[in-house]
């Protein structure tokens, strides 16, 4: 089994196999062991309810993940190195079907211990306030789409719907909404690859859209071409695109510098949460919504440690 004890006493060990820093990691094992409790105590409500459960919650067997430190070592191991359930048994003295178990168990209480710190990202924002209250004194925001490898369907209807001509490859896509502290605030649910970032953004803010208000800058890349057209009362700053035939003027390419030079901030964004194996590298996991969680936990965890820099 691996020497936890020794990563947990390395800061630099940790990073690496964790993504979070030793006082990071302290404190979000308080959230984290709150939520287990509370977790087990309605599963034992609910059984005694239910007439399936005598036992009360620590009862029974002692396993091999004991603390509530080694149990959140072992989710955020698996998020940031993303070893299969096989080599992730074999680390921690498990049979891969109990792996696999715990790791969607724990996954669960980790989203809801990020959810305790106040750092998950909005699912839907409906109008104006719900926009304000998630970026509070944001006066610009930056838009963008990202896209994860996932292993290529078997089923050919899947196969096509997940095939992006992007990235020629089959993948899941996000759309991603930011402040310039690089703090995300909105992530759409996980769509198919084949979706277009632009008609992805459009069915979750339906122009003309009342969301964002007029003074409020958006930033974004060339392919939301077409914003400015549906959703004349926003403020949007955009790359100007090279006209068929013609060069750019010298003034436009000043323009797409300043575009490009501030939309690097939502980069970033992403690239910190891309920091975790499990959503940078080929998916694997089958089951229904996971996909989706993981990028949810995966923008949490980006957020917390935002809170420590």
């Amino acid at each position: 089994m691996l020497n936890i004890d020794r990563a947990l006493n390395d800061d630099r060990l940790m990073k690496a196999m964790t993504g979070l820093s030793k006082p990071e990691f302290n404190k979000l094992t308080e959230s984290f062991g709150d939520e287990s409790q509370n977790e087990a105590q309605n599963r034992y409500e609910t059984g005694v309810e239910q007439g399936t459960r005598e036992r009360k919650p620590g009862g029974g067997r002692i396993g091999n993940l004991e603390s509530y430190a080694t149990k959140l070592f072992f989710t955020l191991f698996y998020f940031k190195c993303y070893p299969t359930f096989d080599i992730l048994g074999f680390l921690f003295d498990l049979n891969r079907s109990n792996a696999n178990r715990n790791i969607h168990k724990f996954t669960s209480i980790l989203e809801k211990a990020l959810g305790r710190k106040m750092v998950l990202p909005e699912r839907k924002i409906s109008n104006m306030e719900e926009l304000l209250e998630a970026f509070p004194g944001a006066r610009e925001l930056l838009i963008d789409g990202t896209e994860r490898p996932i292993q290529r369907p078997k089923d050919d209807e899947k196969q096509k719907e997940n095939y992006s001509g992007k990235k020629k490859m089959h993948t899941r896509k996000n759309i991603i909404i930011s402040d310039k502290k690089k703090r995300i605030g909105y992530v759409s649910p996980t769509m198919n690859g084949k979706r277009h970032d632009y008609r992805m953004f459009k069915e979750e803010f339906p122009p003309p859209s009342v969301v964002f208000p007029r003074g409020m800058a958006l930033w974004m890349d060339s392919g939301f071409a077409g914003f400015k057209k549906d959703y004349p009362d926003t403020l949007v700053m955009i790359p100007k695109k090279k006209p068929k035939g013609k060069e750019l003027t010298d003034n436009a390419k000043a323009w797409n510098r300043i575009v490009s030079g501030f939309r690097v901030l939502v980069e970033h964004a992403i690239g910190g949460v891309k920091r975790f194996g499990i959503v940078s590298a080929k998916f694997r996991n089958r089951k229904d919504g996971f996909d989706d969680k993981v990028m949810l936990v995966s923008c949490g965890l980006w957020n917390y440690h935002l809170k420590f820099c």
